[in-house]
């Protein structure tokens, strides 16, 4: 019984192993190919050098679209921080009618195709007036990544005491009182966590801001358009550019729910 118990877990471990090295392997390829000295990927490699990331750094139009991005994903998980905050407390505090239509609402967009989403963006701030601007590439990805910052904050809101809230206004603290020095500290590592995750969302996200940014370019449209062309080496370097500050927002992110998971079970111990 032994004996099979250890198969059992050498074959899962080997499994895993399997389905993290097909998922890392594009990545992988990127990174070692984005300091390679041939001007395309080939085998052997042609030695480690910096050129193509020097490229990068000295092209403007490069320059220029990773600042929109910045300027994107800060604005994104800000704004998409509060409406998730907000949808999830509203989820948590209040019954009313139409409750399940909300969370269903906020919950369709990531489910919808990226290309049916981005055309219907793109048909509906056409009409707006809001069409190819860093302010509509905001307000489609608000749209996506709230739907992740009302998870996180809901998954914390689950852990909040139902008397604490009670006892702040027994003790004559009005409402906003009570939610900005009671609910929102409670809530503070899922709002940093959903801030980190939701600008990763907006920083890796291209269809959409390819459908609805027109002439303004964030860093994943910028690859795209380099890919309409010819092949050109300084794909990989902004490949791996993306890829470093999208995997540091994702961990980021996981620090603080984990630190979160980590104390409430030590809470549940004691």
């Amino acid at each position: 019984m032994r004996l099979a118990t250890l198969f059992s877990r050498i074959a899962q471990y080997a499994f895993l192993v399997f389905v993290f090295l097909f998922i890392a392997t594009p990545m992988i390829v990127i990174l070692v190919f984005s300091f390679d000295a041939n001007r395309f990927p080939t085998i052997p490699w042609g030695g480690f050098s910096l050129e193509w990331h020097k490229a990068v750094l000295e092209d403007g139009m490069i320059r220029t679209s990773f600042m929109n991005s910045l300027v994107v994903a800060g604005s994104t998980a800000v704004i998409a921080t509060f409406v998730g905050f907000a949808a999830a407390y509203i989820d948590y505090r209040y019954v009313f009618r139409g409750k399940s239509l909300m969370g269903l609402a906020v919950a369709i967009p990531p489910a919808v195709p990226a290309s049916i989403l981005g055309m219907a963006m793109l048909a509906f701030l056409s009409r707006v007036g809001l069409f190819g601007s860093v302010s509509a590439i905001v307000a489609c990805h608000v749209a996506i990544a709230s739907s992740f910052a009302m998870a996180i904050v809901r998954l914390r809101l689950r852990d909040f005491p139902p008397e604490l809230e009670p006892a702040a206004h027994n003790l004559g603290a009005p409402p906003f009182t009570t939610l900005m020095r009671v609910v929102i500290p409670f809530c503070q590592p899922a709002l940093i966590a959903s801030f980190f995750l939701t600008a990763a969302v907006s920083f890796d996200e291209f269809l959409i801001a390819w459908f609805v940014g027109g002439t303004v370019e964030t860093l994943p449209v910028r690859i795209l358009n380099l890919l309409q062309g010819q092949v050109n080496p300084k794909i990989n370097a902004i490949g791996t550019i993306v890829l470093a500050i999208s995997v540091t927002l994702v961990l980021l992110a996981q620090n603080f729910i984990g630190a979160r998971a980590t104390q409430r079970s030590g809470t549940q111990e004691e």
